[in-house]
């Protein structure tokens, strides 16, 4: 009996030696690994304490490479198709800015989301025809929102400006010139004021040229119009595109895309004023 009493005694003790031994390389290991994980890290805690980085907007602007846009589809997803064009109900110019928010001053607009696969100067000759300007506006600007343009309007308007006899060299008859004499920037469109210089006509007697015209008096130039726009549109913005269209000219459908071809292209198949014939 004693001598099994020291046995198991000894094998206890044994294996609780061993138990010990292996709880100590245990507390060990995790100690070294420890102490070297803080010791690969603490140089970087360091550092960043020592030698703080200020970083600046612009270094974040420069660092931060700006999201790429892709290109819009040939088909904007967006459009609606048909559309019920009315005249009965006036509009303002106030109206039309709060529907439109996105629009820029002097009538430019660009996609946020996409960009746009031509960028297109709307052209138009204008002279007298205010409601009819805003008509085109209330309808054409949303229209060219929904196709995904880059576009900008330019309403040409036709004015003159009277230098009596003489100022062509005393010459009667003598045609008149447009130039662009002025711009006019509003939210809706860039405007450009074409004078007639030298007016040249006989005023019949006793009554003065600047008493006897009016706007409407003078022949409207609408090829010199529009080759002003196309001029003075280009001093702006590099447009790859042109479009010329007259302000009592709206689209029933959405889908007739005011965009350029590989050939110039009439954009108007069918009118009202000629039952769509």
């Amino acid at each position: 009996m004693p001598a099994d009493s020291s046995v198991n005694f000894s094998l206890l003790h044994r294996t609780c030696k061993l138990v010990v031994l292996l709880c100590f390389l245990h507390i060990s290991v995790t100690i070294f690994f420890y102490v070297r994980t803080n010791s690969v890290q603490a140089p970087v805690i360091k550092n960043r304490t020592v030698n703080p980085v200020v970083v600046t907007e612009g270094q974040k602007s420069a660092e931060t490479p700006a999201k790429s846009l892709e290109k819009c589809p040939e088909t904007s997803p967006i459009l609606v198709g048909p559309l019920r064009i009315e005249f009965s109900d006036p509009v303002s110019l106030e109206q039309i800015k709060s529907e439109n928010p996105n629009v820029q001053q002097g009538g430019r607009f660009k996609p946020k989301d996409c960009v746009a696969l031509q960028k297109v100067a709307i052209i138009i000759p204008f002279r007298n025809r205010d409601e009819h300007l805003k008509y085109w506006l209330y309808y054409l600007h949303p229209i060219l929102q929904r196709q995904q343009l880059d576009y900008g309007v330019y309403v040409i308007n036709q004015a003159f400006l009277i230098i009596h006899n003489g100022c062509c060299g005393g010459a009667a008859g003598t045609r008149p010139l447009l130039v662009a004499a002025a711009v006019n920037v509003s939210f809706f469109f860039s405007s450009f004021c074409c004078s007639t210089l030298c007016l040249c006509r006989l005023s019949p007697p006793g009554v003065r040229e600047s008493e006897n015209l009016q706007d409407g008096d003078v022949t409207f130039n609408r090829a010199k119009l529009l080759n002003v726009g196309y001029t003075e549109a280009l001093k702006e913005y590099d447009y790859d595109c042109f479009v010329f269209s007259d302000v009592d000219l709206i689209p029933m459908d959405d889908r007739n895309t005011y965009k350029c071809f590989s050939q110039p292209r009439h954009l108007s198949v069918s009118m009202d004023k000629f039952g769509f014939r």
